[in-house]
């Protein structure tokens, strides 16, 4: 009986958890802005031009600056919220699991969401300066 009980252990400890098999630690983020072709910086060091998509991790949120000749440049944040169905597998992995198989999957990101996403911006023109006087 015992050593049934340390097999499951050592299993369920060596298994990645369910959220982390079923979702994984990245999702796909979209960047769009109208007009299109503005640069993109994340504070995480990506860059990339709109339209645009990159698999970024889960786990923790960041700022977007999007910029574009002739525009306002834009900032928008970025969280990362429990996600519904990362939720269920985190309780199901508890259940299942064990508490190792859902600390991996707290721990690693694979419960939760970047929001928004995609990130859609309308970029506002520069206003024209004001005439001087001669």
């Amino acid at each position: 009986m015992w050593a049934k009980l340390i097999g499951v252990v050592i299993i369920a400890g060596v298994l990645p958890g369910c959220a982390t098999i079923t979702r994984g630690t990245k999702q796909s983020f979209t960047v769009l802005s109208e007009p299109p072709s503005a640069d993109v910086e994340f504070s995480n060091g990506l860059r990339c031009k709109t339209p645009c998509s990159l698999k970024l991790k889960r786990k923790d949120g960041f700022v977007v600056k999007i910029n574009k000749e002739g525009y306002e440049p834009v900032e928008a944040t970025i969280t990362s919220q429990k996600a519904g169905g990362g939720g269920l597998a985190l309780a199901g992995n508890i259940l299942l699991g064990g508490l190792i198989g859902g600390g991996v999957d707290a721990s690693n990101g694979s419960t939760k969401e970047l929001k928004p996403n995609p990130l859609s911006v309308k970029l506002l023109p520069l206003a024209a300066p004001a005439p001087t006087a001669p």
